[in-house]
């Protein structure tokens, strides 16, 4: 029986419960994709990522991420927690302030700041893209928006790796009551090949952060999201569009996760050249081993 390291960490978070949980495996030289998806699944958690030796001169190290369902291309907090688990474990050392992560979506670089329980990560995401944009009165939007307090702002199908549909709603009490309709909301994301309905707000006065987001998962599963690094990141190139950046010079603070028993923070930053960094703290919650 082979051993292999094995962490959970809690991302977007500074305490444990927080943010958004990952399990990562290392030392994965020798598992084939089968037992890769087994694993993940066994874990029961958002993702599982497998860490490799580096597969190119220029990268830190490989990974590949898999839900409990299937492979994912890209995804924010498994890799800002992939970075913070193979920093922990000595298989790496930033090059002027970054890491390189390769993965099935090319080489992303990440910057890393601080030390400890003051070290920051964040990943520079695909470039986003704009599919389309509509109104609330859109037919195909209609249920899956019902309740909602709109604001009056275009409504934005955006793809960063992963597609979103992006909605802005009135205030920050709009976004902490909503009530998603799930069946709608399965239903849209399924014909429109997306995660679902990203809503966001500015936040209250007085807040540490500039957003309050949610983010309802329609497909494959129901489930409203702790916290994601790439759907912000969505968000983020989008307002950057629109001229509607919050915070100062391209960097901002985002709260979510309240509404279903967490608390994580995400800080994003859309630099000069348009590219945006989606990252946080992370804490290591268990580590050790393996039987595979």
């Amino acid at each position: 029986m082979t051993q292999r390291r094995y962490l959970q960490v809690d991302v977007f978070a500074e305490r444990a419960g927080a943010g958004n949980p990952l399990a990562v495996v290392l030392d994965c030289e020798g598992l084939d994709d089968a037992t890769m998806q087994a694993i993940a699944r066994w874990t029961r958690l958002p993702e599982t990522t497998f860490v490799f030796a580096p597969p190119a001169p220029e990268a830190s190290y490989g990974v590949r991420i898999f839900s409990p369902r299937r492979e994912v291309p890209f995804a924010g907090h498994p890799s800002v927690g992939t970075a913070h688990a193979v920093l922990e474990a000595g298989l790496t050392v930033p090059r002027d302030g970054l890491l390189w992560q390769q993965g099935v979506a090319g080489l992303l670089p990440l910057s890393v700041t601080g030390e400890g329980a003051q070290r920051s990560i964040a990943v520079r995401t695909p470039r986003a893209r704009v599919i389309e944009t509509t109104t609330a009165a859109d037919p195909r939007l209609r249920h899956a928006l019902r309740g909602l307090a709109l604001a009056n702002a275009p409504i934005a199908l955006v793809d960063g790796g992963r597609r979103w549909w992006l909605v802005a709603l009135r205030d920050e009490a709009a976004v902490r009551s909503a009530h998603p309709f799930w069946g709608a909301i399965s239903s849209l994301a399924k014909n429109s090949d997306s995660m679902g309905v990203f809503v966001y707000a500015r936040a209250d006065a007085g807040n540490d952060y500039e957003l309050a987001v949610r983010a309802f998962v329609g497909a494959p599963a129901q489930f409203e999201d702790a916290a994601s690094g790439a759907a912000n990141a969505t968000l983020a190139a989008w307002l950057a569009s629109q001229g509607v950046l919050p915070g100062r010079e391209g960097r901002y603070r985002v709260s979510q996760g309240r509404e279903v028993g967490y608390d994580a923070v995400l800080e994003l930053n859309v630099d000069a050249d348009g590219e945006v960094w989606s990252g946080g703290h992370v804490v290591t919650v268990i580590r050790g081993m393996l039987d595979w």
